[in-house]
């Protein structure tokens, strides 16, 4: 294990301290980035993976990549965050090798992994609090570009300091079966692995041992959301980041998303965004 451990990659995109307040209050959030919150002030609430969390000073939280998520403040809330990729060996997330618990006591050494990346970042900071605003954007191409220039020694310093606020939440391997009441995100992330197949809510019901409709009847009432309507999201997110960062034809996206067809791409992808996926990827830079 701890050999798939050593490709670990984790990519810095944003960064910052926000200053909240009611209207920070957002459902449906579904990212392809992991969340690093270090809470100074204030209150709120956080719902993902099965659980409900209130937003404490002197704790940190961790949100996984593709996990559905809801946010809210109750008045005011400020908080230091991060936001980064994260993958390991080949097209594995960490979150499918290894248990991860999302609420922590800081210790007197987070705040100041906090501080450093920020200062070796700066200016990374998020102008728009709203997820789908920043979520699927240009922001992936942007970063890339900005983490190449990094110096060694600043790479190789974000590298190691993600490593130490991430480590933290790490619990144990994976158990080989899906427990439908203790780890019902491993449905997201087998979502997330299979998701260039023609996936179906059939199939994922299969690989959780429930019948389709029952499966339906508790995903729905774990994360608010349709099994089926959860895959598409997920399916065009992943198109947004293909257009954004690569040179893919709309057949090779639409192949790699597990749309099948660029017609389906398309009317999916507008129907989202309002705009074509060729309109999409002009936005991004050098476009």
């Amino acid at each position: 294990m701890n050999k798939i451990l050593q490709s670990l990659k984790l990519t810095f995109l944003h960064g910052g301290y926000a200053k909240l307040d009611m209207s920070w209050d957002y459902d449906n959030v579904i990212s392809p980035f992991s969340r690093l919150y270090y809470i100074t002030k204030g209150s709120g609430k956080m719902f993902h993976s099965y659980e409900e969390f209130d937003l404490k000073s002197g704790h940190l939280y961790l949100i996984p990549s593709f996990t559905y998520s809801r946010y809210r403040c109750n008045d005011h809330l400020e908080m230091y965050y991060i936001h980064f990729l994260e993958e390991v060996g080949d097209r594995l997330s960490i979150y499918d090798i290894k248990d991860f618990r999302y609420e922590i006591e800081a210790s007197d050494q987070d705040l100041g992994y906090f501080k450093t990346l920020l200062t070796l970042h700066p200016k990374r900071y998020l102008i728009e609090d709203d997820p789908k605003i920043y979520d699927n954007r240009k922001f992936v191409s942007d970063t890339e570009k900005l983490n190449d220039l990094l110096s060694a020694k600043s790479f190789i310093q974000t590298q190691s300091l993600l490593q130490l606020l991430l480590s933290p939440f790490i619990q144990n391997s994976k158990s080989s079966k899906l427990n439908i009441k203790n780890d019902f995100h491993e449905v997201l992330n087998y979502i997330k692995e299979h998701l260039h197949e023609p996936l179906t809510v059939a199939q994922i019901a299969k690989h959780s041992n429930l019948s389709s409709d029952h499966f339906s009847r508790v995903f729905q009432q774990k994360f608010g959301i349709r099994p089926s309507k959860y895959i598409q999201t997920i399916r065009i997110e992943r198109s947004e980041t293909l257009l954004l960062t690569t040179n893919n034809t709309l057949a090779e996206i639409a192949e790699k998303t597990g749309m099948g067809t660029v017609s389906y791409l398309s009317r999916m992808f507008k129907a989202k965004n309002g705009i074509t996926p060729g309109a999409f990827r002009k936005r991004r830079p050098g476009s």
